[in-house]
């Protein structure tokens, strides 16, 4: 089928193509009677406008690009889910792209969303990137740029996080309240930053509190998982015995945590108590139910957005734009996992 011009739909109706331009887009100097008519014939005719074309004209490809560790997890699919909601409200279409925790994968990402023109990138980094040149290309090339959730703080820009260090100290101080006396980490890779600062926030609980560190009680979770953290507590109950909670990096290692302790019998939270941290729809489906620290993904998401939206927009009106850092609210929620 040939594609249908605004010329072709002028010439129907004996109106000039600026005419059927403005009356598409809704201008005020055109009567509601010819919008109508003009209207009825584009539909009539299946009228497309030229994306293409329109993109050359507004410097604009409508599109941004969405890199996240991975899709499955409950957190980042709410993230997902806040960030389409924005977009579409905005008439932007989100290329989502999934890294896998790998930095290679996640690099080819940003050069393929640069090449596809995309008027801004938001991105939740691999456990992996320790090199961050990508993003410093993607700021040399003048594309607004947006982090969340696993940061980088060697990137000037947008950031939308939570206080991971305070969220983890709560969560950790939860376990010592409770009685605990010898409580683990189940952290996550060296690099991104939220497992550093997860990490560090269980370390400053302990010392706050008048319990001695203890690295050995620490268990490194690359991938995050719950086949890890099966994997770390089986380590745990090899190498302590006396361990009486585990503070775990999400509710996914936590899980796995659980499983092990009721398949060995291990009472949870009489013989070791668990906290995990995202509040994972599965958390509380599980039993023993789990402790954990909501995460609030789907306001991250909207949030992540809504930033890029502002940056994107002084860059077409070529103005300044500070880079700003939103820091979203968690809480603790308690459940039977915790005594």
């Amino acid at each position: 089928m040939r594609n249908v011009t605004l010329k072709q739909i002028a010439e129907n109706l004996g109106i000039s193509i600026t005419t059927v331009s403005k009356a598409l887009k809704d201008y005020p100097d055109v009567s509601k009677k010819t919008k109508a008519l003009v209207k009825e014939e584009a539909k009539k005719l299946q009228y497309k406008p030229n994306v293409f074309a329109v993109n050359l004209r507004t410097k604009q490809s409508k599109t941004v690009g969405l890199i996240v560790p991975e899709v499955v997890h409950h957190f980042f699919s709410s993230i997902i889910n806040g960030i389409i909601e924005q977009a579409e409200k905005k008439g932007y279409l989100v290329i989502i792209l999934m890294s896998n925790e790998s930095y290679k994968l996640e690099k080819k990402q940003i050069d393929l969303l640069i090449s596809k023109r995309v008027d801004g990138i938001m991105i939740s980094l691999a456990s992996s990137s320790s090199d961050i040149s990508h993003l410093k290309e993607v700021q040399d090339l003048g594309i607004p740029l947006v982090m969340f959730d696993k940061i980088s703080k060697m990137i000037d820009c947008s950031k939308i996080i939570i206080n991971d260090r305070q969220a983890a100290y709560q969560a950790t101080k939860l376990l010592i309240d409770s009685g605990c006396k010898r409580i683990a980490h189940f952290r996550g890779a060296l690099l991104p930053q939220n497992s550093i600062d997860r990490f560090l926030g269980y370390k400053k609980a302990l010392e706050d509190h008048g319990l001695e560190y203890d690295s050995s009680l620490v268990y490194i979770c690359e991938r995050v998982n719950y086949e890890e953290g099966r994997q770390a507590t089986l380590d745990l109950l090899r190498e302590h015995d006396d361990v009486d909670g585990i503070f775990a990096i999400t509710d996914l290692v936590a899980i796995g945590a659980i499983s092990i302790l009721n398949e060995r019998g291990i009472k949870v939270p009489e013989d070791i108590s668990i906290m995990g941290f995202s509040n994972w729809f599965i958390a509380s489906a599980i039993t023993p139910s789990l402790s954990t620290v909501d995460q609030p993904g789907y306001q991250m998401g909207k949030k992540s957005f809504k930033t890029l939206y502002k940056a994107m927009k002084a860059k077409k009106n070529e103005e300044e734009f500070e880079p700003v850092t939103e820091v979203l609210d968690t809480k603790l929620i308690i459940r039977n996992s915790t005594k």
